[in-house]
């Protein structure tokens, strides 16, 4: 079976191969180029250097009050997300009644889509703030701390499944020897525990920094960037300049350049980070 699987691999894999070279790869070096590029359409490109990526820093605040948003915003939800969602792992995986229940609850806000869920919260956010005679576009900070209300509820339910996984790996034998000795319940979850789940929180925050980073459905519907683009987040950003008026596609492709390196960055170093800090037994 092993050598039939060398000798006819390529026909296996070759329909993946072209289908991400069609998709993903071509689409990827031609946006670097156009990044480079004025272009309102792929065939009328004409060179500017790095003019585009020039604008977009000096005469273009916006994209830099959106870097500012989105990294407060990332840190805040990734801090948030995974304490919520591990807490709840901890007290779903002890021998309580209606744990089912619970999980499939509390995971079900993951299963609507991000327009409908921005709609959603608009209308209860609102619904609230109306009492003070405002509503979630009266200031950038209410539209920043109603994203992160938004993407707390939507994401700490599945992220709660990926630590249940990883805490209901850890052998029962080990937690046993360890309550033997005579260690308590905070000695086990600092000792045994957190070290064990390290796998899933590696995963669990790789998740949560890639999706907070990326975010714009849910921020397009919430508060489409306002008052004055001061709640855009960088996608937001991307997809104002691109599409907000003729002869700034060229700036919009470099801003999402450049948002690509900076995502890939802060990814690439965090798993590093966390891949440090897993245990094996």
């Amino acid at each position: 079976m092993q050598k039939m699987a060398k000798k006819y691999y390529i026909f296996f894999t070759l329909p993946t191969v072209i289908a991400f070279v069609i998709s993903f790869l071509i689409p990827f070096i031609l946006g670097i180029y156009l990044s480079f590029t004025k272009f309102t359409t792929v065939t009328n490109s004409q060179w500017v250097g790095i003019s585009n990526y020039i604008h977009a820093f000096t005469d273009d605040r916006n994209f830099l009050n959106a870097i500012i948003f989105t990294a407060k915003f990332a840190l805040v939800s990734v801090v948030l997300i995974n304490v919520f969602a591990f807490t709840l792992a901890l007290l779903l995986t002890r021998t309580i009644k209606g744990t089912n229940i619970f999980r499939t609850v509390f995971f079900m806000p993951n299963l609507i889509g991000g327009i409908v869920l921005g709609y959603i919260w608009q209308l209860i956010i609102n619904g609230i703030l109306i009492n003070f005679g405002v509503d979630i576009t009266f200031s950038g900070t209410y539209g920043f701390w109603g994203l992160v209300v938004l993407m707390n509820w939507q994401m700490v339910g599945y992220m709660m499944i990926i630590y249940i996984a990883g805490i209901q790996g850890i052998s029962s034998e080990l937690i046993e020897a360890a309550e033997i000795d005579g260690a308590n319940r905070w000695q086990i979850l600092r000792s045994i525990t957190i070290p064990l789940v390290m796998p899933a929180v590696t995963i669990c925050t790789f998740l949560t920094v890639t999706n907070s980073f990326k975010l714009f459905d849910q921020n397009l519907a919430l508060t489409a960037g306002a008052p004055a683009r001061t709640s855009s987040m960088i996608a937001l950003d991307i997809f104002n300049t691109f599409y907000g008026s003729m002869g700034y596609e060229g700036v919009g492709q470099a801003k999402a350049v450049m948002f690509f390196l900076v995502v890939a960055s802060i990814v690439l170093l965090q798993l590093r980070y966390s891949r440090s800090k897993e245990t094996e037994i």
